[in-house]
């Protein structure tokens, strides 16, 4: 039976340069329920028609397992962003998103990402000349500011101009990068300002982090959730109402040795591979008790016997948590 919760929530992957790459989604939607749409990590640079082919199989699957993909722009060049658009319409996708989210410092100093927040009739001149150029629907994925949430007062009337399809806020700026409490008041005056469907990005740990915010944003029905995901793949599905399996941690290492191999084939096999897990099970190992053992384990791992055998030592000897485990006290 479909649960109120399902009908009513979309629940997005939220990209993470590195991590979230085709390999992953093909992989988590190939095990897990509960996400509706999926984020690429950010392109940049698109200088021609033909720089996002660059990206070789990053853009050559519009869906996975049925679930949509949705490819992400970094840019503060408008030309950028329309000949980014129509690559992807002709590859068959149906939407883009422009992040104005990126905190990073080498990013922002060049007002790109949550640089630009700052800015807002710098925002407005580039989605002038953008948006009625573009063949597909537009997104933007942003911060309450890069210096203060007060930015976001000056963005909202922008952003309200435009036939945007979503508006995702992540409840942070740009210089707190993913430390400090969500600014839920900053966002929650936001969400009341938009014409546009707005989507929560921030601190979603648990189905009761989630419980929290839904009652507190009751009018909020898309949610994008990334390290809290990434730490327990199962928490779409249970913030959703979805059945779960008899045993979650039988099914985790599947995933796991899947996403592996994945890796692996994509790399040719390089020790480049075991880098890219060493940053996934960052996340994931905050889900098992003794989150700091675990991950101490894969840490000092430089050779694929060495990475299969901590692996091997996680799951025989470490209880799985789940639900977001200890990223919830963080």
């Amino acid at each position: 039976m479909t649960s109120l919760e399902s009908i009513k929530n979309r629940i997005y992957l939220a990209p993470f340069q590195g991590i979230t790459t085709h390999v992953f989604r093909e992989v988590y939607t190939r095990y897990f329920t509960g996400v509706d749409k999926l984020y690429t990590f950010f392109f940049a640079n698109v200088e021609d028609a033909n720089s996002p082919r660059s990206k070789g199989t990053e853009l050559e699957q519009t869906h996975h397992n049925r679930i949509p993909v949705v490819p992400q722009i970094l840019s503060k060049d408008a030309k950028e962003i329309i000949l980014f658009g129509q690559y992807c319409h002709e590859k068959g996708f149906e939407e883009i998103n422009w992040n104005l989210g990126c905190p990073f410092p080498r990013v922002a100093k060049k007002r790109r990402g949550s640089g630009m927040l700052p800015y807002p009739e710098m925002v407005r001149e580039i989605l002038e000349e953008a948006v009625p150029k573009l063949p597909l629907k537009f997104s933007i994925k942003c911060r309450l500011g890069y210096n203060s949430p007060e930015e976001i007062n000056s963005l909202m009337p922008v952003f309200n101009d435009f036939p945007l399809s979503e508006l995702i806020i992540h409840a942070r700026i740009g210089v707190q990068l993913y430390k400090g409490n969500v600014d839920l008041q900053a966002f929650g005056q936001a969400a009341s300002q938009s014409k546009v469907p707005v989507a929560y990005n921030g601190d979603v740990f648990s189905s009761e982090n989630f419980r929290e915010m839904a009652s507190r944003f009751p009018d909020t029905e898309r949610w994008m959730i990334g390290r809290g995901l990434l730490a327990d793949p199962f928490l779409p599905s249970v913030i959703k109402g979805e059945p779960q399996p008899d045993d979650k941690k039988v099914l985790l290492r599947k995933y796991v040795d899947d996403l592996y191999y994945g890796y692996r084939r994509k790399m040719n096999d390089r020790l480049q591979s075991i880098n890219v897990m060493k940053e996934f099970w960052s996340y994931l190992a905050q889900s098992f008790e003794q989150p700091g053992k675990a991950f101490g384990r894969i840490k000092k791992c430089n050779t694929f016997d060495a990475y299969e055998d901590a692996v091997n030592e996680i799951f025989d000897s470490h209880s799985w948590i789940g639900n977001g485990g200890n990223l919830v006290s963080k």
